[in-house]
């Protein structure tokens, strides 16, 4: 296959040179377009060695091979990563005024590309709008992640890790609509119990693994239907595209009666989102104070268990995932994720473990797949959409042929 990757001038570029390699290897043919800004950050001969094409910036040049339009006709993806938000904005204007912009309107291939900027550039309403163009227009995107940035800073605006974004483009070029007219219902995200108007009960799930499952079957075909419990705006945002359609929740109530419409008709049910055990059996109408002169007692009662309600609900050849964010390791990992698969009656049980520094709130995740013979039936390591493409993997495998 022919990619072409068009980097753009920002600090990740560096990240760019592994994502070429990590297509060479593959047995791509790669030719990198730089933006002048770009090679500011690394230099020509680099991007000449690890791509082993020639690389220019120029449309003047080799005129002759009509360089400028010839890149995008031959090419069978076109990635650009970083994208700035200078090049996003041109990207959405049309605008072809060097050898990446005049590829990108010459190429009828699929555009992959991976957002990188600070976090307020990345809210900025211009950069939301043009973002809302290019996905319109089917542009594909990854990322970008949360996490530190140069100066200092950290939020949403980090570009993605080489490997997710060599996993999306694989998935691209390999045509993988594998999960065409099949129904998804996913669940993302973390519930939350109120105790007074203005405190809850909840934990520390971003939603990140749930959007990733969500996004990835959209991209392999599938119609998705997502459940989505106090996410983030930023972390939302890739799921709101074509072929997935968003409902909020926010309890374990809302979120038990969210899947209650959705997970009728879908072919796969994941509930990814991390449910809150208990909730307040008696939530105050007004905030809870110290005036009172007494430390408050709050009495907590069970929360209705949805994911095995779902799997007793199931429809025939439904296939019903749980999710289980364990702090064991080792066998007692597993022991517990087979626990939890027989009690819920669930098909497969995706288990990780979490703690302060891991899983939770990560760009990456470590997943042991638990199938209905209660052995580890895959292990996924990596970005959270490498981890949804491989736990994809296995739920296709369940599901009947279309």
């Amino acid at each position: 296959m022919v990619i072409v990757v068009g980097v753009s001038g920002g600090i990740a570029a560096y990240k760019a040179v592994h994502l070429v390699r990590l297509f060479v290897l593959d047995g791509h043919e790669v030719h990198v377009v730089p933006t002048d800004d770009a090679l500011r950050f690394v230099g020509l001969p680099t991007w000449e060695a690890i791509s082993r094409n020639r690389v220019t910036t120029s449309v003047h040049d080799d005129v002759p091979q009509v360089r400028h339009v010839a890149l995008g006709q031959k090419a069978d993806l076109v990635v650009v990563a970083p994208a700035t938000a200078n090049t996003l904005a041109k990207m959405a204007a049309g605008i072809a005024d060097d050898l990446l912009g005049t590829t990108l309107l010459a190429t009828r291939a699929p555009v992959l590309v991976a957002p990188a900027m600070h976090t307020e550039m990345w809210q900025h309403d211009a950069t939301l709008a043009n973002m809302a163009t290019l996905r319109s227009r089917g542009v594909h995107v990854v990322g970008p992640e949360s996490g530190p940035l140069t100066g200092g800073d950290s939020g949403p605006g980090r570009m993605s890790e080489p490997e997710a974004i060599h996993a999306a483009a694989s998935t691209l070029l390999a045509g993988r609509h594998d999960l065409e007219g099949l129904v998804v219902a996913v669940s993302a995200g973390g519930t939350r119990e109120p105790v007074d108007p203005v405190r809850f009960l909840g934990n520390r799930s971003s939603g990140r693994q749930g959007i990733a499952l969500a996004v990835a079957a959209a991209e392999r075909g599938a119609e998705v239907r997502l459940a989505a419990c106090n996410i983030e705006a930023d972390v939302l945002r890739p799921a709101e595209r074509p072929g997935i359609t968003v409902t909020r929740a926010g309890s374990a109530a809302d979120l038990s009666t969210v899947m209650a419409g959705i997970a009728p008709g879908a072919d796969v049910v994941i509930m990814a989102a991390a449910v809150a055990d208990y909730r307040v059996a008696d939530i105050a109408d007004s905030k809870l104070t110290k005036e009172a002169g007494r430390t408050p007692v709050i009495t907590l009662v069970e929360n209705e268990d949805i994911v095995a309600g779902l799997a007793a609900r199931r429809e025939p050849g439904q296939v019903v995932v749980a999710f289980a964010a364990e702090t064991s390791t080792g066998d007692e990992l597993v022991a517990r994720a087979v626990r939890k698969r027989r009690r819920k009656d669930v098909d497969v049980v995706a288990v990780n473990e979490v703690g302060w520094s891991k899983g939770f709130e990560s760009a990456d995740n470590h997943v042991l797949v638990v199938g209905r013979d209660d052995a580890v039936v895959a292990e996924a390591s990596g970005s959270k959409r490498v981890v949804a493409d491989a736990l994809l993997d296995v739920l296709r495998g369940l599901t009947p042929p279309r």
